[in-house]
């Protein structure tokens, strides 16, 4: 793997010498090429000769927000089983095939999407495309499997129960969201686990597993025209099909403070405060990122980490993040501190988003937060793993294949007038919603 990472790292040298010299359009194409094929499928490709080595990534439109509204779980439980067991072979022979040569082979459900990872050897690609079109086209979902993974699944829900931060996350997306699909756990809830039929697994495969769903983005030691003879191969009889996705309604906004306070056992108390955020596809999706960078994105140099864990002493760490996603994004501070001093962190952080709404940032911290988030971006790009992942991410948000040529001039362009703007529009400390998980009777919140 050191061999893979230096070849990663070449890349993103390289990389980052074109976005000084190179054109758009150049840097496009040397980013990744982009085909639909015949059935659908959209195939991000970029060839990197350095290692004989292949990833790939694949997203599928079969997340959790895909779930009957009845039964939160499907999608999870669906991809859990999809690994566990073909018309060809049983769970152990796919993972023992894969792990033979030394490869990986993986799926798991998001709320938006489910993601495929593989990874072989170059001269192992036909094995790696075998058992992932295996997986994908056959799966058999076993009654036996079935009930053994939702044993797993409910054992996984009611450990993230004993979890402080966990229990507050799930209270916090059920405060911000409501009814919206984003409020529900993906991997459901320990009513509706228990549910899940094998005909709801085998209807949601058949509904959403469709390669007109589809983003596969490889990278790696192979031409294109041979990967795409390959995929015709193994992949060219997966039929298109299913409806197409009405997303659901947009969440709706807060229109006062609402809190949930939940009592556990504990010294400190985890605060989750925010609300409802952006998606993806915002204009002012960068001037929100430099702004939230200088509040509390930045780490040690953030407006939130100076007042409440350099100057107080109340945490060891706190954070803010824009979260966005396709179809809605999230705006949360998170922040771990004493239950006695819970109210007094709560307070400051509401004190910092009407500071930054009221007073512009001055031009250092622009500057350094522009030079941090231009600086860092490279670090997407210095492994395949990360390239074949942002491969995709790019074509799931339309962004472009010259999408990283143009980051920095999206980051660079933002002002303070800008941020104080977006602050104003996008910070909301006086509709939030608020969950904490303390001791409450220590913690003494306001009420």
């Amino acid at each position: 793997m050191r061999h893979h990472r230096g070849a990663g790292l070449q890349a993103a040298v390289i990389l980052i010498l074109m976005l000084v010299v190179e054109p758009p359009q150049v840097l496009a194409a040397a980013l990744g090429q982009r085909e639909v094929l015949p059935n659908g499928m959209v195939l991000l490709f970029s060839e990197k000769r350095a290692v004989p080595i292949l990833t790939a990534t694949m997203l599928i439109q079969a997340g959790a927000i895909q779930d009957p509204p009845d039964k939160p779980g499907v999608a999870n439980l669906t991809a859990e089983l999809i690994t566990q067991g073909t018309t060809a072979r049983t769970a152990t022979q796919i993972s023992e095939a894969i792990e033979f040569v030394g490869g990986s082979l993986s799926l798991g459900a998001g709320q938006d999407v489910a993601t495929v990872s593989l990874s072989v050897l170059s001269r192992d690609l036909d094995l790696g495309l075998e058992l992932l079109a295996d997986i994908l086209l056959n799966p058999t979902f076993a009654p036996d499997e079935i009930k053994r993974k939702a044993q797993e699944v409910l054992a996984g829900i009611q450990r993230k129960q004993e979890d402080p931060g966990e229990v507050a996350g799930e209270a916090f997306a059920a405060l911000v969201f409501g009814p919206h699909p984003y409020g529900r756990p993906v991997e459901g809830t320990e009513t509706s686990v228990p549910t899940i039929t094998r005909e709801d697994l085998v209807r949601f495969h058949q509904t959403n597993y469709r390669p007109n769903k589809t983003i596969l983005a490889v990278v790696g030691d192979v031409s294109l025209s041979d990967l795409k003879r390959r995929l015709e191969a193994r992949l060219g009889g997966w039929q298109p099909g299913g409806p197409a996705f009405t997303p659901p309604p947009d969440p709706a906004p807060l229109t006062r403070p609402v809190v949930r306070t939940i009592q556990r056992d504990v010294t400190q108390a985890n605060i989750l405060l925010g609300h409802v955020g952006v998606t993806r596809d915002n204009p002012d999706y960068y001037a929100i990122q430099v702004m939230n960078y200088i509040l509390g994105g930045g780490g040690v140099t953030s407006r939130l980490t100076s007042k409440i864990r350099e100057e107080q002493g109340w945490a060891y760490d706190v954070g803010s993040a824009f979260m966005p996603d396709k179809y809605a994004g999230t705006f949360s501070v998170s922040v771990q501190t004493k239950n006695q001093t819970a109210q007094d962190a709560i307070d400051a952080i509401l004190a910092e988003m009407r500071r930054i709404r009221e007073q512009p940032v001055n031009e250092t911290e622009l500057t350094d937060a522009k030079a941090y988030l231009t600086g860092s971006f490279p670090l997407r790009l210095d492994t395949t793993s990360k390239i074949v992942r942002l491969l995709a991410n790019i074509e799931y948000f339309g962004l472009g294949l010259d999408y990283v040529y143009r980051y920095a001039g999206f980051i660079n362009g933002v002002t303070v007038a800008d941020i104080q703007r977006v602050a104003r529009k996008y910070l909301h400390p006086d509709r939030y919603a608020l969950a904490v998980v303390a001791d409450l009777t220590k913690a003494k919140l306001k009420p």
